[in-house]
């Protein structure tokens, strides 16, 4: 069987899908960054992945693919609340997923074309969309029985808070199992593939133990990292926006494409040095900071260096994406020479988790 990948990036859905236990093979993937497709090709071989504006793909040139499974993972700019002027489906970036939904599916449905399965993955926030209304309404007048998830690797063990939205869909006379009957119930958890029913231990006051997940550790590099140091300047203005977390902490918090770039709500910072307190000696490095003039600010980040604080590397985000193994030193995923350290974690941001997306690409192909 044949999968089409839509808005493919460096291929995480791919990825997922050939880890699985399900015989379909992706032969087409499209996306508009050629940098992307550059990765997707040097890591899945060469004539899969094009650059191509999806709004202009016709019907007929997707029938032509004869695909069993559509995996789309479209722009979450226009639903994320990271993005205060985010606009739904007002947004451009928005066009080209509506393009399909509204236009390119139900086309295809009327000649007998449309795929039987799909897998759609975005931004937590996504539920509430128009956007998803749309897409949930057209599935089901066109047949599809519909399945709808919240989750977070935390629920698999893996130490990275990204919650994210997913839908499955498939048609008559396929089904799902151990699906609850009621309508439109967003499930936060995958039925009989292990996954836990998630608690965010912030919220409640008796949380349920953590231990299920994996500390950071394992996912560290095990040789020194070089270019992850963080400059003096963003020490000092915006060192105390950091979220901390120490290599025997069991959460970072979700990483975007703006890593490295901006601080707030993209990303932990990784301290070192477990044996001193993050809050004491931040107390001491804001004293300092207040009592220097402008010229010797910086002096005051010397206060710091004793947290031994740095970013997380590119293949340290890989392993916690679950596109590379954690206990392998060997590559497992290829950076072609031309992608910058900038744009790596740009591509990373952008992509899903494996591991999650491989459970549901498992739990979709079920049948009861």
């Amino acid at each position: 069987m044949k999968a089409l990948e839509f808005y493919s990036g460096i291929g995480g859905l791919h990825l997922a899908l050939s880890r699985s236990d399900v015989p379909v093979s992706v032969t087409n993937a499209f996306d508009c960054d050629q940098l992307a497709c550059d990765v997707y090709s040097a890591n899945y071989g060469r004539g899969i992945a094009r650059k191509v504006d999806i709004s202009t793909l016709t019907a007929g040139y997707l029938a032509s693919l004869k695909a069993t499974l559509w995996l789309l993972s479209p722009a979450c700019q226009p639903y994320t609340v990271l993005n205060p002027s985010a606009k739904g489906e007002l947004d451009p970036r928005a066009k080209s997923f509506l393009h399909l939904v509204q236009n390119i599916i139900p086309e295809l449905a009327r000649e007998d074309a449309h795929p039987t399965h799909f897998l759609v993955e975005n931004v937590g926030g996504f539920e509430t969309s128009s956007t998803r209304h749309v897409l949930v309404s057209t599935l089901r007048s066109l047949g599809y029985t519909v399945a709808e998830f919240l989750l977070t690797p935390l629920q698999f063990g893996i130490p990275n808070s990204r919650l994210r939205y997913y839908l499955l869909a498939k048609r008559s006379p396929y089904s799902f199992r151990d699906l609850p009957s009621g309508d439109g119930e967003t499930l936060r958890h995958i039925p009989g593939r292990g996954s836990t029913l998630w608690v965010d231990s912030r919220l409640v006051e008796q949380a349920p133990d953590d231990n299920s997940v994996c500390e950071i550790h394992e996912y560290l590099d095990t040789e020194p990292v070089d270019g992850c140091g963080i400059p003096d300047k963003i020490l000092c203005k915006w060192g105390r926006l950091f979220d901390i977390v120490l290599p025997s902490s069991r959460r970072t918090c979700c990483f975007t494409r703006g890593y490295t770039q901006l601080v707030e709500r993209t990303g932990s910072i990784l301290q070192m040095n477990e044996d001193q307190d993050t809050t004491t000696v931040f107390d001491v490095f804001l004293q300092k900071k207040l009592s220097s003039t402008s010229v010797d600010a910086l002096d005051a980040a010397r206060t710091l260096d004793i947290l031994r604080l740095r970013y997380f590397s590119p293949e340290e985000l890989l392993r916690l994406f679950a596109f590379a193994p954690v206990h392998d030193s060997s590559p497992a995923f290829v950076w072609p020479d031309s992608i910058s350290r900038k744009t790596k974690y740009r591509l990373i941001g952008n992509s899903v988790n494996v591991k999650v997306v491989q459970e549901l690409i498992g739990y979709l192909f079920e049948e009861p």
